[in-house]
């Protein structure tokens, strides 16, 4: 195996391992000694997920959240400069997609490092997959705002670019806020707008539904507490 900085993906909720996961991942993953994740905890629980024989104990944890210094994140990457190869784990899907990852990736980039993704789950292409909407142009948006106002202003804008560009646009949203996400939409997008709500995607009670926002208002969803990647097109 290569050294190098692998990305490695989690399942997206309660989900096997076998399913949406190929097992080179776990060979991947044996050879690693050093982890960079968001949460030391649940990395340790996945890894014992995707193998039961691992000793947890011989492993080295490098904690990145939105809490982690620059400074940290920067020196990080020691073990790999040194010949070892490291991993990324995430909380939930691909690393360093909506996610601190990113900023560990760019650095391996600027100093010439070898840097690897590996193939898992990932809420975003699933979703696209499953919408019925454009998939040859669309745009990640990531949360939006929280204050009510700034969020209506961002719908807006959102909906614009569906019509004015052709394009797909997708955002998330704490599972918390879900119903309240649900009802800003279906208040300022079109009649006619589609919007595709996504919940718990590869989980075995999964969500996929597109209609109309006026379809929507007939038969408006409750998704408390529930992951959610939402889509809107034309």
């Amino acid at each position: 195996m290569e050294t190098a900085l692998y990305l490695i993906p989690v399942t997206l909720g309660d989900t096997n391992i076998e399913r949406v996961l190929p097992s080179y991942n776990k060979e991947v993953i044996s050879n690693i000694r050093h982890f960079i994740v968001e949460d030391i905890r649940s990395a340790r629980r996945f890894l014992k997920k995707v193998d039961a024989e691992i000793d947890i104990n011989t492993l080295s944890f490098y904690t990145l959240n939105q809490h982690t210094s620059p400074e940290d994140v920067s020196g990080y990457l020691g073990p790999l400069i040194n010949g070892s190869s490291m991993g990324i784990i995430s909380e939930a899907g691909c690393p360093a997609v909506a996610d601190p990852g990113a900023d560990v990736v760019c650095i391996a980039q600027q100093r010439g490092l070898k840097v690897v993704p590996l193939v898992g789950p990932s809420s975003i292409i699933l979703s696209v997959m499953g919408a019925g909407f454009n998939g040859q142009s669309f745009a990640f948006n990531g949360y939006l705002p929280i204050e009510q106002n700034e969020r209506v202003k961002k719908l807006k804008s959102l909906e614009q670019r569906i019509y004015s560009e052709d394009q797909t646009q997708l955002f998330i949203e704490t599972p918390y806020r879900n119903n309240k996400m649900v009802a800003d939409v279906l208040q300022v997008c079109r009649p006619q707008t589609k919007l595709c709500i996504a919940a718990n995607l590869t989980c075995q009670d999964e969500y996929i539904r597109t209609l109309m926002v006026k379809e929507w208002k007939r038969q408006l969803p409750n998704l408390p507490k529930i992951p959610c990647i939402y889509l809107l097109y034309r």
